[in-house]
Order: C-alpha cells, then sequence, then structure tokens
C-alpha cells in the first residue's frame, strides 16, 4: 500500500478533485486501543472550497477544541456519517474487523454515495466497490480524514461519559475506556462490568492486572 507524504492537509483531496472525483469520503475510527466501549467511527464528504481551521488529528487537539469543531464539521460538511461496532462484536470478530465494520457502517449512513474513499491506516475495506486509498497517518495528512478522527472522537467520548452515569465507579468519564492506573484500580476492586472487552490481548491484560497487585502504568491516550 502506498504511503502518500502531503505538503498540507488538502493537497490529497485537491489533486483529487483535478482528477475529476469530487464526492471524497474520509474515513476514521477510534477506540481500538481501550479495555472498555466501543470502536467509533467516522466519514466525512467536504466541497472542495471548505476549510476549517483548526481540524488536524484528533488526538492532537484539546477536547474543548474537538467539541467546537465536531459542531463546525457538522455545519460545513456535505454529509458526515458515524457508525460503530459493539463491544460484543469486538470480542466475537476481533478489534481489526470489528474497526473496518464500523468504518463501513459510518460510510453506509452518509448521506451521499462518496465516490472515492480515503481510510486512515494500512488497510483498505473488504467488499466495498467505491474506489479506495489507504493512508497511513492520514489523520495527520488529510483534512477530511482529520475532520474524520474529530467527529468519532468527540462521538465516542460523549457515549463513554453516558457510560460513566451507569458505571460511575470505572471513571470512564475521565480515562473513556482507556488503559490507565485509575482505570486498573477500579477494575481490581470492582471487576469488570458490562462494557469491558473481554477477548484476545484485553483478555490476558485485564486477568492479569484483576489477579494480581496494581503495576505502575502510563496512561494510554488516543485512538
Amino acid at each position: 500500500m502506498a504511503v502518500v507524504l502531503l505538503q498540507d492537509l488538502h493537497e490529497l483531496e485537491n489533486s483529487l478533485r483535478v482528477d475529476g472525483i469530487s464526492r471524497i469520503a474520509g474515513v476514521d475510527e477510534v477506540g481500538r486501543g481501550p479495555l472498555a466501549g466501543p470502536v467509533v467511527a467516522a466519514a466525512v464528504i467536504f466541497s472542495g472550497e471548505t476549510h476549517i481551521r483548526g481540524v488536524r488529528d484528533s488526538k492532537l487537539v484539546p477536547p474543548k477544541l474537538r467539541e467546537i469543531l465536531y459542531e463546525e464539521i457538522f455545519s460545513k460538511a456535505l454529509s458526515v456519517g458515524v457508525g460503530f461496532s459493539s463491544v460484543a462484536e469486538i470480542d466475537r470478530m476481533n478489534i481489526l474487523q470489528a474497526s473496518l465494520l464500523a468504518m463501513k457502517r459510518a460510510l453506509t449512513s452518509l448521506s451521499l454515495i462518496p465516490n472515492y474513499i480515503l481510510i486512515d491506516g494500512n488497510q483498505t475495506l473488504p467488499n466495498v466497490p467505491t474506489p479506495q486509498q489507504a493512508i497511513v497517518q492520514g489523520d495527520r495528512r488529510c483534512f477530511s480524514i482529520a475532520a474524520a478522527s474529530i467527529v468519532a472522537k468527540v462521538h465516542r467520548d460523549r457515549i463513554m461519559r453516558e457510560y460513566h452515569q451507569q458505571y460511575p465507579e470505572y471513571g470512564f468519564d475521565r480515562h473513556k475506556g482507556y488503559c490507565t492506573p485509575g482505570h486498573i484500580e477500579a477494575l481490581k476492586r470492582y471487576g469488570r462490568c458490562e462494557i469491558h472487552r473481554r477477548s484476545f490481548q484485553v483478555k490476558e491484560l485485564l486477568d492479569l492486572f484483576v489477579d494480581s497487585p496494581a503495576p505502575t502504568l502510563k496512561s494510554v491516550a488516543g485512538a
């Protein structure tokens, strides 16, 4: 898979529009790494004239600014789609397949049909007939992917804050399900809840931390 190096966030999309491709969907997902909660993906289509100051990889944007940009993206985009894969689906099919499924669901929820898809990462979507391109670190290299990363991040954070109302003892409003010392302490004290993942590496990690003294951990930020 070719890696595209871009000088600015609009370069790739502008080059596609020169070739007559107009409806370009940028796609990204958030939530591969946490111990709890769903994977959330977003797809965003902009017109060629759209620019939103401050849009970049969601991990580089402060939370309050992400919320502002989220609203601006929805107001200025031609179409925005959001999809997710549940904890049960993650446990059943593995995190990669669940992430790809969430991205496909985001695309199908768009109100416009894209004629080209730009995807963050190194994986294209199987069984999708639309031409597509995977871009490593696309959320730092492509405007529509960066916008999708912000939409997905804000949407997932809101979901995890809602889960905090149901399971306040775990602190999901703070760590959003990621592996932090506070999250591990809560797991040791209360065990797993319904939204904790139980499969593959996460299962081994939880078994280790729940059944043994808490180690010193660095917070896992991000996507």
